[in-house]
């Protein structure tokens, strides 16, 4: 077992948002385990290719991913990162004029320390209603 630092692990998921926000998937694949998942907020299971292939195909547009406080547990190998969120999204065909919309979310994310790195492995986002 070894010490890990959260605020490292805080400043990771701030940089893989910003890849994502960029469409930077090249960057962003390197962050996401090979066995990644998302669920959506809609309750839909991607896995690391559908959701990156989704990005840069630009059915999934993240015009902005603002994340409030990140709070962290590590245990051993593992930490769960859990912070509020606020995105602009536009998805759906990427020629037609998406208008985008504003979603404020919790997020749920699941790291593994693998091959000396961390990667996100699982990771869910629930829409808040307010």
């Amino acid at each position: 077992m070894h010490d890990t630092d959260p605020g490292m692990l805080a400043r990771i998921e701030r940089e893989r948002l910003r890849l994502l926000v960029d469409a930077d998937v090249d960057g962003a694949a390197e962050l996401h385990a090979d066995d990644f998942q998302l669920i959506t907020p809609s309750g839909r299971s991607l896995s690391k290719d559908g959701y990156l292939e989704r990005i840069r195909s630009g059915r999934i547009d993240y015009r902005r991913w603002e994340a409030g406080e990140i709070v962290v547990r590590t245990y051993g190998d593992a930490a769960v990162l859990r912070y509020r969120a606020e995105m602009i999204l536009a998805s759906g065909d990427p020629v037609a004029d998406v208008s985008p919309v504003v979603m404020r979310l919790w997020h749920t994310d699941l790291y593994e320390l693998r091959d000396g790195r961390w990667q996100i492995v699982w990771s869910q986002a629930t829409e808040i209603d307010e």
